[in-house]
C-alpha cells in the first residue's frame, strides 16, 4: 500500500442550494475539520436537463440563476472549495451530504449519503398525489413537497418527529430518519438579542409563489396583511427569489404610507422584533411559532405546531456531523449502522475544533433563511 494511499484524508462533499441550504451545509461542514470538504450547488448530468439550464428556463430554481450565484458567491466569500458537478477538482468523494433528494446523480448515490432537511415542504397537491400513485420520481410533483420522501439517502436528518412521520408516510423507511434539528430552526430565542433597529411591527414574509409557476392573487393577500395589522405598523420581508420590483409596486399600492419593505436583511431578526408573523408558505413562520408570536399561514397552523424543529440551544449541526462522522467512519453495512446508530446529544468532541477550522462558520454575517 503507498504512502499516500495510507494518508489519504476522506474527503465529503456538500450540496448546497438556497442561501439557507448553504449556510446549513457550511455549519456541519465546519464540524467535520478532520475531513476534507467541498461543495457544489445541486446539478444533475442529464444531457436534457443541463441543457434546459443552459438555456434559462430553470433560472427561477435551485438549479440555476440567483440561487447559483448566492451560493457561489457565499462560498467564495467563506472560502470554500467550489467543486461544481464534481467537474473542478476530480475528486474520489467517500460521502455526499445533499440538501434535497428530489434530484440525486448516479455517482452521488455510489457514495454513502446523508440527507439534511432544509425545512418546510411544499404542500401536497392532486397532482403530486397521482404522480405518487404513477411511481413516478419526486420532482415529478412539480414542487418540495415529498423532498426527504425518496428513500434515495442512506441517512436522513429531520427537524422534529413530525417530519419524521410525514417522510415515512410518503416514501422514506423510518429507521433511516434521525431528528436531529435543523441549523437555523433551532435556537429561536438567541434572536431575541439583536441590533435590528425597528420594534413592534405585524411582519409579513411572502413567498417566491408566482415565480415558481403557481398562481397567486398578490393584491388580495396585501389586502389580508393590512386587515390582520388593523392600523398597527407593517414590515414586508421578501422572498430573495421574487421579482422585487414588482413586488414593491404591489405592496407600495395596497398599504399605508410608512410600510417598511426589506428585499435583503436578517429575516430571523425581524421576526424577533415583530408583534405578529404573518406568511404564505415560508419556513420561518417556525421562528414565530417557537418565540411564541401568533403566527398565520398557508399551511394549517396547528398542523405547523406539530411540524415545528425541535429547540437545541443551535446544537443542530453538531448532531448532523456527529451523525457523519460516525457513518463515515463505521466498517459494516448501511443496515447494521441504522440498527446501531443513536442521536448523541451531549456536545461533540470536535466542537472545540471549530474555531480553528479554516472555514469556520459565523452566525454574526446574518443569513436569510427561506424556503
Amino acid at each position: 500500500m503507498s504512502r499516500e494511499t495510507t494518508f489519504r484524508r476522506k474527503k465529503i462533499l456538500f450540496i448546497v442550494g438556497s442561501p439557507n441550504q448553504t449556510s446549513q451545509m457550511h455549519q456541519v461542514a465546519s464540524l467535520l475539520p478532520e475531513y476534507d470538504t467541498f461543495f457544489s450547488q445541486i446539478y444533475s448530468k442529464h444531457p436534457i436537463i443541463r441543457q434546459v439550464v443552459r438555456s434559462g428556463l430553470l433560472d427561477r430554481s435551485i438549479l440555476a440563476g440567483e440561487f447559483r450565484k448566492k451560493a457561489d458567491a457565499y462560498l467564495e466569500r467563506h472560502h470554500l472549495r467550489n467543486d461544481y458537478a464534481q467537474s473542478i477538482y476530480h475528486n474520489r468523494y467517500d460521502m455526499a451530504v445533499i440538501c434535497t433528494d428530489l434530484l440525486i446523480t448516479k455517482e452521488l448515490r455510489q457514495l454513502k449519503t446523508v440527507f439534511v432537511q432544509e425545512g418546510m415542504t411544499d404542500p401536497v397537491t392532486p397532482w403530486g398525489k397521482f404522480t405518487r400513485r404513477l411511481g413516478l420520481p419526486s420532482y415529478f410533483a412539480a414542487n418540495t413537497a415529498f423532498n426527504g420522501c425518496s428513500n434515495i439517502c442512506d441517512v436522513y436528518c429531520v427537524a422534529s418527529e413530525g417530519y419524521k412521520q410525514q417522510f415515512s408516510e410518503w416514501g422514506t423507511d423510518a429507521e433511516k430518519i434521525f431528528v436531529t434539528g435543523i441549523p437555523n430552526y433551532d435556537n429561536a430565542v438567541a434572536l431575541q438579542s439583536n441590533d435590528f433597529q425597528h420594534k413592534g411591527y405585524v411582519m409579513v414574509a411572502t413567498s417566491d409563489i408566482r415565480e415558481t409557476l403557481r398562481k397567486e392573487d398578490r393584491p388580495a393577500f396585501i389586502r389580508d396583511c393590512v386587515k390582520i395589522a388593523g392600523g398597527r405598523p407593517l414590515l414586508f420581508k421578501l422572498h430573495p427569489n421574487e421579482e422585487k420590483e414588482r413586488a414593491i409596486r404591489e405592496i407600495q399600492a395596497g398599504t399605508p404610507a410608512g410600510t417598511l419593505i426589506f428585499t435583503e436583511g436578517n429575516t430571523e431578526q425581524m421576526i424577533a422584533n415583530c408583534t405578529e408573523l404573518i406568511t404564505q408558505y415560508s419556513t420561518v413562520v417556525y421562528i414565530g411559532i417557537a418565540l411564541g408570536k401568533k403566527v398565520h399561514s398557508y399551511f394549517d397552523v396547528e398542523t405547523l405546531r406539530r411540524l415545528a424543529p425541535i429547540q437545541n440551544e443551535g446544537k443542530s449541526a453538531s448532531l448532523i456531523a456527529d451523525l457523519c462522522r460516525r457513518y463515515l467512519e463505521f466498517k459494516g453495512t448501511r443496515e447494521e449502522f441504522l440498527r446501531t446508530a443513536r442521536i448523541n446529544t451531549t456536545s461533540s468532541t470536535h466542537e472545540r475544533e471549530r474555531s480553528a477550522h479554516p472555514y469556520h462558520y459565523s452566525d454574526q454575517e446574518g443569513i436569510y433563511p427561506t424556503a
